[in-house]
């Protein structure tokens, strides 16, 4: 899906509120106006070539790595195979799966940085049946460095994804708050972009320099690289700004947001203490229905 890079510099723009756009958006819920019965996904007879898509945004805390593992989990409940890589040095998609990977000897960064290792060497199997995962520790702050002086340096994690993509069915990258070289690498790897944006004026700002962003890795590292959606996350619909927001996302970018939304939720920081994703912590809460049902979009694209 195509975004406009002047759609985004629009909808960052501040605008005054009108008062009666104000009330309407108080008196009913934009997201749920766009909601629509979704089909069960067809199930698969084999697996792969794997689909690779890149959660990303620059500002932290908008949700990425808790929408990388359930929507990874929500993914293998449709009988898909599925691998998440954590390229953030932080390592917390790693701890949300509750992997020790501070303690691990080998991790994404030997992968992308010593040649006689592979993924296959450093992935991990969770406790969910077909997710598997590449940790990540403090260790992958080096690489941003090292890969300065490599050759064709923002295709490195391209190269380190050959040996298993035939193996899943998606591979789902968790982003580093930055646009630095590890997340150009991510999107050089990538044939879809997953935005996850919380619904607050602040998170819209950054919008603009990350379709930019994409389009220059688009124009020059990779052509198939597209957009998958705009996830909204961190909804609160008791709020008019938090759907004012929202309404001004869909009316830049339409059917690029996903129609799932991801609403504020106590359950979610639950699971990163159980070090499990929603779909098995809480799996009748409305935070796993959520994920399912945005599986069900992602494998419609």
């Amino acid at each position: 899906m195509a975004i406009r890079a002047d759609a985004a510099h629009a909808v960052a723009r501040p605008r005054d509120t009108d008062p009666e756009m104000g009330a309407a958006a108080s008196r009913q819920d934009p997201a749920r106006a766009r909601q629509r019965p979704l089909p069960d996904p067809k199930p698969l007879t084999e697996h792969g070539p794997a689909h690779v898509i890149a959660m990303c945004n620059q500002k932290g805390g908008v949700g990425k790595t808790t929408s990388t593992i359930n929507l990874g989990a929500a993914l293998t409940e449709f009988g898909r195979k599925v691998l998440l890589i954590d390229l953030d040095p932080q390592g917390a998609l790693s701890v949300g799966l509750g992997i020790p990977a501070q303690n691990m000897d080998r991790t994404i960064y030997n992968a992308l940085m010593e040649r006689r290792t592979t993924l296959r060497d450093v992935r991990v199997h969770t406790d969910i049946p077909g997710l598997d995962l590449v940790p990540s520790n403090i260790d992958l702050s080096a690489a941003e460095v090292q890969l300065v002086s490599e050759v064709a340096r923002e295709q490195t994690l391209l190269r380190v994804l050959a040996d298993v993509r035939d193996e899943y069915d998606y591979i789902l990258i968790d982003c580093q708050p930055s646009l630095g070289l590890l997340t150009v690498n991510a999107l050089t790897a990538a044939q879809g972009v997953m935005i996850p944006l919380e619904c607050e004026f602040f998170s819209l700002r950054g919008v603009a320099l990350l379709v930019d962003t994409i389009d220059k890795v688009k124009e020059r590292l990779n052509p198939q690289l597209e957009i998958s959606g705009i996830l909204a996350t961190m909804y609160d619909a008791r709020t008019v700004h938090c759907k004012e927001v929202f309404s001004r996302v869909v009316e830049a970018f339409g059917d690029t947001v996903f129609q799932t939304v991801i609403q504020r939720t106590v359950r979610f920081p639950e699971t990163t203490v159980a070090g499990q994703p929603i779909t098995t912590w809480a799996p009748t809460s409305s935070g796993a229905a959520a994920y399912r049902d945005l599986a069900k979009e992602v494998i419609a694209l």
